[in-house]
C-alpha cells in the first residue's frame, strides 16, 4: 500500500504522462527548453518533501524541501504549482483527505511557513505577476531578501495566498478549499479508459471552465480566455472521445506560441493525488 508521499509522487508522474495536454509536457510532446524527463526527475526530487509533510513537519518546511529537490533536475520548474497544492492535501491526509480538512492545514500556516515559501524562490524561477505598489517588498520573486518584510507583517502562508487571489489559481485553491482539485478527482473516478486518457479528458475539461491563470500571467486575459474558448469547444464536441486527433492542433498551436496552461496542470495533479489517496484510481 502507497503512503500519502507516494501517492503524491506518482501523482505528479501521473499528470505528465497524460497525452494530450494542449501546451503543456507529456509523454508524447516537449517544450523547447523543459522535456518529459524533467518532469519524472523533479517528481522523484520532490519525494523528501512529500514525506516530510507525511511525517507531519510544518506545510512550508515541507515544501521548501519538496522544491529543492524538485530542482535538482536541469529543466527548471517543472512543478512548483503542484507542489504549492500537494503538499498541505499530503499533511491533510495523516487525519483526513477532505476539503475541511485540507482548509484547516492552510489556515493554520504560520509567518514561518511564509518564509519557507518565499525561500523556495531562491531554487528556482517561477513566472509571477508584479506585486501592487503596497506589496513591493514582499515579490515573491525576491526570495529570502523579503522575509523582514513578511515578518514585520506578520504575514501567514495563508495570508500571502489570500493577497494572491484572483490573478493565481493556485493561491485560489487554498482560499476556496481546494474546490477545484476535489471536483477533478471526481471526474477522473468517474471516466473511464486508462488512467493517461482520463487525466488528458479532466485537465481539457478544467481547462475549458476557467482561463488558466499562468497563460494570463505570461501572455495576457485575452490569450488565456482565447485558449478556454477553444477547450471548451473540444469539451463540448467530445472530441477525446470521438476523434482524439482534434485535439492535436490545438496542442500543437499551444507549444508553438509558447502558451503553457500550467495552472490547470497542477490542479490536475492534485486531483489525482485526491483520487489515489480516496481509492477511486486503481492502478
Amino acid at each position: 500500500m502507497r503512503s500519502p508521499a507516494g501517492n503524491a509522487e506518482l501523482a505528479l508522474l501521473l499528470e505528465v504522462s497524460g497525452t494530450p495536454k494542449p501546451g503543456n509536457v507529456d509523454r508524447h510532446r516537449d517544450l523547447a527548453d523543459l522535456r518529459f524527463e524533467h518532469f519524472l526527475a523533479g517528481a522523484v526530487g520532490a519525494r523528501d518533501g512529500l514525506a516530510l509533510a507525511a511525517d507531519g513537519a510544518a506545510v512550508g518546511p515541507a515544501f521548501e524541501r519538496a522544491v529543492e529537490g524538485m530542482a535538482t533536475q536541469e529543466g527548471g520548474n517543472t512543478q512548483f504549482g503542484a507542489l504549492l497544492l500537494l503538499v498541505p492535501l499530503v499533511r491533510a491526509a495523516r487525519e483526513e483527505l477532505s476539503q475541511p480538512v485540507a482548509e484547516a492545514v492552510v489556515q493554520e500556516t504560520t509567518v514561518g511557513d511564509a518564509a519557507s515559501f518565499y525561500r523556495a524562490f531562491d531554487h528556482v524561477d517561477v513566472g509571477v505577476d508584479d506585486p501592487p505598489e503596497d506589496m513591493a517588498t514582499l515579490d515573491v520573486r525576491r526570495g529570502a531578501d523579503a522575509i523582514p518584510a513578511l515578518e514585520e507583517r506578520g504575514l501567514t502562508l495563508f495570508d500571502i495566498m489570500e493577497r494572491s487571489v484572483p490573478g493565481d489559481g493556485v493561491a485560489r485553491e487554498w482560499v476556496r478549499g481546494f474546490d477545484r482539485s476535489f471536483a477533478a478527482a471526481e471526474r477522473l473516478a468517474a471516466a473511464d479508459g486508462p488512467i493517461s486518457d482520463r487525466t488528458a479528458a479532466v485537465f481539457l475539461s478544467l481547462l475549458a471552465e476557467r482561463p488558466d491563470t499562468l497563460v494570463a500571467t505570461r501572455h495576457d486575459e485575452a490569450t488565456a480566455r482565447e485558449v478556454t474558448d477553444r477547450a471548451a469547444e473540444l469539451v463540448a464536441d467530445d472530441a477525446l472521445e470521438t476523434d482524439p486527433e482534434a485535439v492535436e492542433p490545438f496542442a500543437a498551436d499551444l507549444v508553438d506560441r509558447g502558451v503553457n496552461p500550467g495552472t490547470t496542470a497542477d490542479i490536475t495533479a492534485a486531483g489525482l493525488f485526491i483520487g489515489l489517496e480516496h481509492g477511486a484510481i486503481e492502478l
